[in-house]
């Protein structure tokens, strides 16, 4: 609770500073005053000073503050990179920064819950703060496509999930997760209770972008703005997940309500759409030329990667925060360049990355290591990610998903390796210019933790143990 109001007040400050005029200081103070709540949550976590609730509605556990850690740390890197990309929009560099951060504070809430009503409080606070970014270039068509596309598609989204929790109420009669929890597991519930759940989880499947509810990310990805494009395919995925996660566990999903007939069913239906969403975001990721929707594709296979987590019957969390820390920060590092490199350009086409390798040898360097963490190759972290998922799947029995898995990290080489080859062996499209300091923080700094965790696992995987 204490980080999601230091949270609140500091996007509050965002907004204060406009009206003195702090605009060169917003940056460096919005990143301090982020790192000094991590290092607040943090310590918070290794004292072991984690509350059970506050009034029913947020919790503290291990969970939730080690998301919220990862989360926090993302924005950061987002914030520090506006820096350079709104230096052109001073006038409104105030309004960009604080929606980030109030768009943090609706990811802590939503991986905090313990109330459904928190849960969409959450999680319209995220989609809300997205749906303006979005569009927020507002002399792009594209940008203001990407926005009414995800907008409209969202709240569709948004308002099945609120169908759901509504059906879910009037079967159990109240909002708190732990009474639903107890509750879910009789076998006299009315029918509307697992039709509500249902719908909740489908909701949840939109906002991942697993198949079949992924056609809106290609397009929103390559209209937004790249920070944005960042924001979405990097924080925004893995509060999603880590929030679909927790609704699984507290809904009895892993259990199916005590029942063996709606445990298969659950289970046939999530390695459908495991399977679907790995192989059509592959496939469609070898066709593309655009980077931005590349990535999205991309980013719809490691949701089927993902979603490979809800099948084990232990407790998943571990693999699912190192997954998630493992993408997301090779994410923000291909991004970094990503930005760096499309930042002038009318397009996001490969062509625009050739000769990386000469004008810029250190961001092609991080390039490549992140796309080489997605394809899951050693030392990066993305190998014992995908390593851990195929581990956890093999023992609960369901191989045919693992070789499925298998068989998709070997064709994802094929497109992250097409951007490889074009940074070292096509010829400069451009001359060498100056490059700012930003992108090489972000860069950097997300590729050495990638490696650290990668070889020292244990820091992510002790979190929640």
């Amino acid at each position: 609770m204490i980080t999601l109001i230091a949270i609140t007040a500091l996007g509050v400050f965002c907004l204060i500073a406009e009206i003195f005029n702090l605009r060169k200081a917003l940056v460096p103070v919005t990143v301090l005053g982020l790192l000094g709540v991590l290092g607040s949550t943090l310590h918070l976590y290794s004292f072991g000073e984690l509350s059970s609730n506050y009034d029913n509605m947020i919790v503290a556990d291990k969970f939730a503050t080690a998301f919220s850690s990862l989360f926090i740390l993302l924005t950061i890197f987002l914030v520090i990179m506006s820096h350079d990309v709104y230096k052109e929009h001073q006038t409104k560099i105030s309004d960009f920064i604080a929606i980030k951060v109030f768009l943090l504070a609706g990811a802590i809430a939503m991986v905090s819950f313990t109330n459904l009503s928190m849960f969409f409080l959450g999680i319209e606070t995220l989609s809300i703060s997205l749906y303006v970014l979005a569009g927020s270039s507002r002399l792009s068509i594209k940008s203001n496509e990407a926005g009414m596309k995800y907008f409209l598609l969202g709240s569709f989204a948004s308002g099945i999930i609120l169908f759901g929790i509504c059906l879910i109420y009037g079967a159990i009669g109240s909002f708190d997760i732990a009474e639903i929890s107890n509750r879910s597991l009789s076998a006299e519930l009315p029918i509307w209770f697992p039709i509500g759940v249902v719908l909740v989880v489908i909701g949840m499947f939109f906002k991942i972008a697993a198949v079949p509810f992924h056609f809106w990310a290609p397009d929103v990805y390559e209209g937004a703005p790249s920070l944005v494009t960042a924001t979405m395919s990097t924080l925004a995925k893995v509060v999603a997940f880590a929030t679909l996660y927790k609704l699984v566990v507290a809904l009895n999903l892993n259990l199916s309500f005590d029942n063996q007939d709606l445990l298969t069913s659950f289970q046939l239906i999530v390695i459908i759409i495991s399977i679907a969403s790995m192989t059509v975001g592959n496939i469609m990721a070898l066709r593309q030329n655009n980077v931005k929707r590349m990535l999205a594709f991309s980013g719809i296979s490691h949701a089927g990667f993902m979603l490979m987590a809800l099948l084990g019957m232990a407790d998943s969390s571990t693999s699912i925060l190192y997954y998630a820390t493992a993408y997301a920060l090779a994410g923000m590092a291909a991004f970094s360049v990503i930005i760096y490199i499309t930042k002038d350009k009318d397009n996001e086409d490969i062509i625009n990355f050739n000769g990386l390798g000469k004008t810029n040898p250190i961001l092609a360097a991080v390039l490549t290591a992140a796309l080489l963490s997605m394809a899951g190759i050693p030392i990066f972290a993305g190998f014992l990610a995908k390593f851990m998922l195929f581990t956890q799947a093999i023992k609960a029995g369901f191989l045919v998903v693992v070789i499925a898995g298998v068989v998709n990290s070997i064709i994802s080489v094929g497109y992250y390796f097409k951007l490889i080859l074009a940074m070292y062996t096509k010829e400069p499209t451009e001359e060498k210019r100056p490059t700012p300091i930003v992108y090489y923080i972000v860069g950097i700094t997300s590729i050495i933790i990638n490696l650290i965790i990668g070889l020292y696992p244990s820091l992510v995987t002790n979190l929640l143990r």
